[in-house]
């Protein structure tokens, strides 16, 4: 699993990397990398903001993403928002939906947390 996480290679202080802070930027296997330099170098463009090849090519893809990770994790495609991380996600969450929290509702967390979802609430 390792081999497929170019930068997990790196040795830091003598070690092998070992990198626990997914929630704020995961590292990338060279499926992903690859991936992107392909969208980049080919359909780099706004999604859902142009009439031209590239913008349609980018949204097609898009949307793509949008019904594999909704199929994946058994939901509606209209049910899946993309974010930049699991941060940009829970500052998300807390800005729309913990608007909605009234005098006496309580949110749930635990000490495990990461610091990303203690801080919006």
């Amino acid at each position: 699993m390792r081999a497929r996480f170019p930068i997990l290679t790196r040795e830091i202080h003598g070690h092998r990397l070992v990198y626990l802070d997914s929630a704020a930027t995961s590292q990338k296997p060279v499926a992903v990398l690859d991936a992107l330099r392909s969208f980049y170098e080919h359909s780099n463009a706004n999604v859902h903001r142009g009439v031209h090849t590239l913008a349609e090519e980018a949204t097609a893809l898009y949307e793509a993403c949008r019904r594999r990770v909704a199929r994946f994790v058994g939901a509606e495609p209209r049910g899946i928002v993309m974010t930049h991380n699991a941060t940009a996600a829970l500052n998300l969450v807390a800005r729309a939906w913990g608007a909605r929290l009234a005098p006496g509702d309580e949110v749930l967390l635990t000490e495990m947390e990461h610091h990303a979802n203690l801080v919006p609430w």
